[in-house]
């Protein structure tokens, strides 16, 4: 059994292998880009208006004669001499000979005759060429996580593909004769599945879209193969349950005879104690506790941020913040307590029902405390870390 430090160091420390693909703009939301991203073109590409108004070739003089019209999108340009104006629109081409935009707000016209009443600064309320960047410019770098606004500005600048860091492909493996599929009638004996569920539904959320399900009795034979089967697809394995010393977990005896190395099994914390974490070739494994509440929380510490620096995350980790406890907290165990709580400003709250089987506490909660192995107890108060359940 080891700390939950030497598990995460262990985890940190294997080196970032990682695989690139292309793909289309509009299917890149929330991924990482791979390699620098360079602008084809300057933007704006053309002298733009900021305002609607008149365009000039600026002067002391206040009165000029509209002798053009340029809306967003025209592409014939226009000669202006002084005490001439073209009546110009948001976005639209400013007249080469232009250099001052004034603002309709600040114009009086009659006819094809307009009265400037407020003179703006020459150059002013134009757009220039490159103004935004200039063509050759990096756009976005390496690493740069594509939200709504980083698709939206390559959109602008005529992209259409991106390449970025592959996401991972994961298979779920759960493990159990007294599983039941949600749905059904329930037997005696029998408890409905829901780690598969749950554990897709976190990975959809962290942004992992190739996911596959797989069901298997408490059979030594079926496991060894599935767990074969999935190693030659996957990046990611995740088994689910199977991993005690009761007479009917085989995965761990499954794992090693399918020459996955051990790097650690068991680790001093609580709850999530019995997990199994290996790696054959480029694909990792973790082999989590079979009850929910467990699952989960190893889950979040140990195999998200495998997962995310798969994906060229810049920081693999969720964040940890410091918060004034609201509660007594023992630790008499000297492991490591991972508890479900509530944080609300500067205090946190332990929820009632840590049992490693109660998920209903994990709906409530959006941190987990993380009380140190060699700390007995925390009074109200007293300074804790907080884990964000954010991504």
């Amino acid at each position: 059994m080891i700390s939950v430090k030497n598990a995460l160091d262990i985890i940190d420390s294997f080196p970032k292998i990682y695989t690139s693909e292309k793909v289309n703009l509009q299917d890149a939301l929330n991924l990482v880009l791979f390699e620098n991203v360079s602008s084809p073109i300057n933007m704006p590409p053309f002298r733009q208006s900021a305002m609607d108004g008149y365009a000039i070739k600026y002067s002391e003089q206040e009165k000029y004669t509209v002798v053009k019209e340029s809306k967003a999108g025209d592409s014939g340009n226009h000669s202006l001499k002084v005490g001439e104006a073209v009546r110009i629109f948001t976005g639209a081409l400013v007249p080469d000979d232009g250099d001052t935009v004034v603002m309709q707000e600040h114009v009086e016209r009659n006819g094809d005759s307009i009265l400037i009443q407020k003179m703006p600064e020459q150059f002013a309320n134009i757009r220039k060429t490159g103004e935004q960047i200039k063509v050759g410019e990096i756009a976005l770098k390496k690493g740069t996580k594509l939200n709504e606004a980083a698709i939206g500005f390559l959109a602008c600048l005529g992209i259409t593909t991106v390449t970025v860091y592959k996401i991972p492909k994961v298979t779920i493996l759960v493990t159990g004769n007294e599983l039941q599929k949600p749905g059904t009638d329930l037997e005696i004996g029998k408890i409905y599945e829901s780690n598969s569920v749950m554990l897709k539904a976190v990975l959809q959320k962290s942004g992992i879209k190739d996911i596959e399900i797989i069901a298997v009795k408490d059979d030594y034979q079926e496991t060894k193969t599935s767990i074969k089967n999935a190693l030659e697809i996957n990046d990611i394995l995740l088994v689910s349950g199977g991993i005690s010393v009761g007479d009917y977990d085989f995965v761990k005896e499954a794992l090693l005879e399918n020459k996955v190395e051990e790097l650690f099994y068991k680790i001093n914390q609580k709850p999530g104690k019995p997990l199994w974490f290996g790696k054959k070739q480029n694909t990792y494994v973790f082999a989590l506790p079979g009850n929910p509440a467990s699952a989960l929380t190893c889950f979040y510490i140990y195999a998200l941020p495998l997962i995310r620096k798969m994906c060229g995350y810049k920081n693999n980790h969720l964040q940890k913040v410091i918060a004034k406890s609201k509660s007594v907290i023992k630790n008499p165990s000297e492991k490591t307590l991972f508890l479900k709580a509530n944080l609300e400003g500067e205090f946190v709250e332990v929820l009632q029902g840590q049992s490693s089987a109660m998920l209903y506490t994990y709906a409530m909660s959006n941190v987990l405390i993380c009380v140190a192995s060699e700390t007995a107890e925390i009074k109200i108060g007293e300074e804790v870390t907080c884990i964000k359940l954010e991504m």
